[in-house]
């Protein structure tokens, strides 16, 4: 199962992103494939905080179409939603311990252990600093280069 990080779900929906195109197709062809795909719960919550910013955007996507656009990525029928179980702490906790996290830095930890815990396969994201967890195989599909997939 391939799972889609908070960047790629923004670039998607921001027309204004110089990586719209490309991330738009990207889980557009994740959400119109049979095969079960992923999105994080916190990255839902993150993509929310973002686009709704107006520090961040200016202007910041209206509220109601940031809700609709979550909506969509929700009706994908093949769409597995991540969350924390009792498996998640021991997951999480290893990772933290093991990559020496603080600070931000907990926050990509919680989405790699949900990935984890989760049996992603691939996470899609176009963030390098995923590549503190070795376990989690990632993916940039904003990257048109054969050596990244």
């Amino acid at each position: 199962m391939i799972a889609v990080d908070t960047n790629l779900l923004v670039y998607a929906h921001r027309e204004d992103s110089p990586f719209h195109a490309r991330a738009y197709a990207a889980i557009e062809s994740l959400a119109v494939d049979p095969a079960p795909w992923a999105i994080p719960w916190p990255c839902l919550h993150e993509f929310y905080a973002i686009v709704t910013h107006p520090r961040i955007y200016a202007p910041p996507t209206p509220i109601d179409l940031a809700l609709e656009q979550i909506d969509a990525w929700l009706e994908s029928p093949s769409l597995v939603l991540l969350g924390e179980s009792e498996l998640h702490w021991p997951e999480l906790r290893a990772l933290i311990a093991q990559g020496r996290i603080s600070g931000p830095q907990a926050h990509d930890a919680r989405i790699a252990a949900l990935c984890l815990q989760h049996g992603v396969k691939k996470l899609w994201t176009a963030d390098r600093d995923f590549g503190r967890f070795p376990r989690l195989n990632c993916f940039n599909p904003l990257i048109d280069d054969s050596a990244n997939a």
